[in-house]
C-alpha cells in the first residue's frame, strides 16, 4: 500500500507512531527526503524505527542514514548505539575510537558502558576497563550518571571489587548508584562468598548517610534477596519491619510483597510466607511462582500443585519458572507420577516449551525414585543435547541405589564429555572423577577405584577441600 504525501508536520506527527513494518518505515523515510528534512532529530527517529523492525534490512539501513547524513554527528552516534545489539554497539564504538574522527560525550560512554553490561562477549570486560581509562582521561567521572554506569559494568561483569572502588571514589551518589552497587552484590552467585552479607552491610551505610538519598523499592527488593541469600531469619524480620515502618504497606505492593515471602520461605518460616501471600491484594506470576518455590523447598509438593490449579482460576498463566518450581516440588516430596504429569502438561496445554531445568528437574524425579533406566532413556530421547549436570544427576542417583553398570556407563561419558570441552573448570572435572569413583567404591570394586583415582593423578586433578559456613544471629553487624 502506498502512503500518501504528507505535509511536513503530518510528517514528523508520524514519527511518533509505533511501527515494526520496515516497508512503513522506508515510506516514511522517503517522505522527509522529499520534503527536505534532515534535522539530527529526525534521523534518530529513524534510526531508532529502523532498529525496531525485526528485519536485518533495518539495521542495515539503520547505518545508512548515520554514514551518509554528513559530518560526523555524536548524537546520532549515540543513537544508533543505543539501540543496536550490544555487541554491535560495542564494535561500532570501537570503530570510531581507532578513527578519531568524532568527539564522544557523556551520553556515548553511557550507553556503551551499558552495552558492556548486557552483553556476554568473553572480551566485554577488557573493553570496558578500556573505556573507563578513556573516560578518566577526559574528565568525564564528573558526571554520576557515568560513574554510576561504571559501578553497573563492573558489576554486571561479577568485578565487584572494581565496582567498589569506583563506588568508594564517587563524592556523590544518587539512590539509583546505592542500587546498582546493592544489586552488584546480590548477583554474585559464587559459592561461599560474603556478597549478601556486603549488601546488607552497605544498607546499613546508606541507612547512616543521612544527608543522602534514601532506599527505594528497588534498594529493599535487592536486601530482602540478600536476605534470602544468607537464609537468617532475624536479619528478614529487621529488614521487614524497615518496609512497614518507613516505606508502606507491604500487602499493597506486589514486587515488595513477593520479595518478603520468598524472604520468609528460603529464611526457614513458611508460615509467615503464607499469611502474607493471603493478605497481598495483588498477586502476579511470580508472587504464585515464589510462594510454590517455598512450598517447594519445604517439601510440600501436593500443595504447589494444588497451588497451580488456584493460580488459574485467578487469572494468571504459569510461565517456564513456575513449572520449575513445581518440578521440584515433586521431585522433593517423590510424586513422580504428578511430576510426569505435569511435565507433559507444560508442553501440551500450557504450551511451554522444556528448557535444561525442567529436563533435569524429571532426571532427578526419577533417578531419586531409582528409575535409572526409565531416566537414562529419558535423557536419550531428549530434543537438546544434554549437558552435563543432567548426566551428574544420574550418575548420583546411580551411586545411591548401587547401579554400577550403568554408573559406570555414564560416568566414562561424562569423562568423555570433558574431554571435548576444552575450558572445563577444575572443580567439575575433579568432582566427576570422584563419583565416578564412590560408584565403584559403593559396589567395593576397589581396583577400578584406584585406576579412577591413578588417572586423577596423572591429568594433574586434585581433590577440593570441602567446608561449611554458620549464620549467626547478628548479620547486619
Amino acid at each position: 500500500m502506498q502512503m500518501a504525501s504528507f505535509p511536513k508536520p503530518r510528517c514528523l506527527s508520524l514519527l511518533q507512531c509505533n511501527t515494526k513494518s520496515i516497508c512503513y518505515v522506508k515510506q516514511l523515510h522517503a517522505q522527509f527526503i522529499t520534503h527536505g528534512l534532515k534535522s539530527p532529530s529526525i534521523f534518530a527517529k529513524l534510526i531508532e524505527h529502523y532498529c525496531a523492525v525485526s528485519s536485518p534490512d533495518g539495521m542495515y539501513h539503520a547505518h545508512r542514514i548515520f554514514n551518509h547524513f554528513g559530518p560526523p554527528n555524536v548524537f546520532l552516534l549515540n543513537t544508533l548505539i543505543r539501540c543496536v545489539h550490544p555487541r554491535d554497539s560495542i564494535f561500532i564504538f570501537a570503530n570510531w575510537v581507532s578513527t578519531g574522527d568524532l568527539v564522544f560525550d557523556d551520553h556515548t560512554y553511557i550507553f556503551v558502558l551499558g552495552a558492556c553490561a548486557r552483553s556476554s562477549m568473553v572480551s566485554t570486560l577488557w573493553v570496558g576497563k578500556q573505556m573507563h581509562a578513556q573516560i578518566s582521561k577526559c574528565g568525564s567521572l564528573a558526571n554520576i550518571l557515568v560513574q554510576t554506569t561504571i559501578v553497573h559494568f563492573y558489576a554486571s561483569n561479577k568485578d565487584v571489587g572494581s565496582a567498589r572502588r569506583v563506588f568508594d571514589e564517587m563524592n556523590l551518589r544518587s539512590s539509583i548508584t546505592w542500587n546498582a552497587m546493592i544489586t552488584g552484590y546480590c548477583s554474585q552467585k559464587e559459592p561461599r562468598s560474603n556478597y549478601a552479607r556486603d549488601a546488607l552491610m552497605l544498607f546499613c551505610s546508606m541507612l547512616v548517610d543521612v544527608s543522602g538519598p534514601k532506599p527505594t523499592d528497588t534498594t529493599m527488593a535487592c536486601i530482602l534477596s540478600a536476605a534470602s541469600q544468607l537464609g537468617v531469619l532475624e536479619t528478614g524480620i529487621c529488614v521487614h519491619g524497615y518496609v512497614e515502618k518507613t516505606i508502606y504497606e507491604p500487602e499493597n505492593d506486589v514486587y515488595i510483597g513477593t520479595s518478603l515471602l520468598d524472604m520468609y520461605s528460603k529464611c526457614g518460616s513458611l508460615d509467615h510466607a503464607l499469611s502474607l501471600f493471603k493478605r497481598m491484594k495483588e498477586k502476579n506470576v511470580l508472587t504464585w511462582t515464589a510462594m510454590m518455590t517455598g512450598l517447594a523447598i519445604h517439601g510440600e509438593g501436593k500443595e504447589a500443585l494444588e497451588f497451580l490449579d488456584s493460580m488459574e482460576a485467578y487469572g494468571i498463566k504459569p510461565n517456564s519458572v513456575t513449572f520449575t518450581s513445581l518440578l521440584s516440588a515433586c521431585r522433593h516430596a517423590g510424586l513422580v507420577e504428578e511430576g510426569l504429569c505435569l511435565f507433559l502438561d507444560m508442553v501440551r496445554k500450557f504450551n511451554i516449551t522444556p528448557r535444561m531445568q525442567h529436563y533435569g528437574c524429571i532426571v532427578d524425579l526419577l533417578g531419586r525414585a531409582g528409575r535409572l533406566e526409565e531416566a537414562y532413556q529419558f535423557i536419550t530421547g531428549m530434543p537438546v543435547e544434554p549437558d552435563g549436570i543432567l548426566w551428574r544427576s544420574l550418575l548420583s542417583a546411580c551411586r545411591v541405589h548401587g547401579n554400577v553398570s550403568l554408573g559406570e556407563k555414564v560416568g566414562r561419558l561424562l569423562l568423555q564429555l570433558q574431554s571435548q570441552q576444552t575450558s572445563t573448570d577444575l572443580t567439575v572435572r575433579c568432582e566427576d572423577y570422584i563419583s565416578l569413583s564412590n560408584v565403584y567404591a559403593s559396589a567395593e570394586k576397589w581396583e577400578d577405584v584406584e585406576i579412577v583415582r591413578r588417572a586423577m593423578k596423572v591429568k594433574g586433578i586434585e581433590m577440593k577441600a570441602g567446608c561449611s559456613s554458620v549464620p549467626f544471629s547478628n548479620s547486619l553487624g
